[in-house]
């Protein structure tokens, strides 16, 4: 059966044999005596089960999810490069500004619009260029269009212009009395009337649209614009 003991006695009946080198193995009649020794048992069974955790799990679970965090940075990489404007590089392309509250200024060329002299005869506008426009219909502002007249160059018209078939009186020198019937020029302007203010436009011989003056004020708002007219 097994083989005998340190004392050269062998294992009680039915116990299996034992190495040599562990000794005399005694077994007592009471389990409760062994409670010591089981205690200390399960806390080397526990640090070796943690110590082995310590070292494996990271080595099982780190490599996952290092592929699956660079998977979802390339993926939002990607998203914010489709995603985000981008400035436009086109050579000579216009630079797009925020849409402004106000009322949409003219482009392009002044319309061939007919007006209406003092004598009730039609007056072509483009007739009269390169000039400078002064809508009068809500207010005569006659100090502001006899600053503008003297200060128009030779060549230049100034032209005061009211909604309906009347003229108006020719009460500037130098400054040409107009009647606009259908309001096609400030309906054109997007201008509307204010009461006590007077707007302008300055168009060069060619037609073009050089300055639009909703409020017609002091002669240092637009009397550069105003001289380059007459060049």
């Amino acid at each position: 059966m097994g083989v005998p003991d340190a004392d050269g006695q062998g294992p009680p009946d039915g116990l299996p044999g034992l190495p040599s080198e562990w000794g005399r193995v005694v077994v007592p009649d009471d389990a409760s005596a062994l409670a010591d020794e089981a205690r200390q048992v399960r806390r080397e069974l526990r640090r070796t089960r943690q110590g082995s955790g310590r070292r494996t799990v990271p080595a099982r679970l780190g490599l996952p999810t290092l592929i699956l965090l660079v998977s979802v940075l390339v993926t939002l990489a990607g998203l914010a490069a489709v995603t985000w404007p981008r400035a436009a590089t086109r050579p000579g392309a216009p630079t797009v500004l925020p849409r402004s509250t106000t009322a949409p200024q003219p482009v392009g060329p002044l319309p061939a619009l007919d007006l209406v002299g003092a004598d009730d005869t039609p007056v072509p506008l483009r007739s009269l260029l390169p000039a400078m426009i002064i809508l009068v219909d809500a207010c005569a502002c006659g100090e502001q269009v006899g600053t503008a007249a003297r200060a128009a160059p030779a060549g230049v018209t100034v032209v005061t212009v009211t909604e309906g078939r009347s003229a108006g009186p020719a009460s500037v020198p130098g400054v040409r009395p107009l009647g606009d019937p259908a309001g096609g020029l400030r309906s054109y302007l997007h201008l509307s009337a204010h009461p006590g203010t007077a707007a302008a436009v300055l168009v060069d011989r060619q037609g073009s649209l050089v300055r639009v003056v909703p409020e017609l004020g002091p002669l240092s708002d637009y009397g550069a614009d105003l001289a380059r007219l007459g060049g």
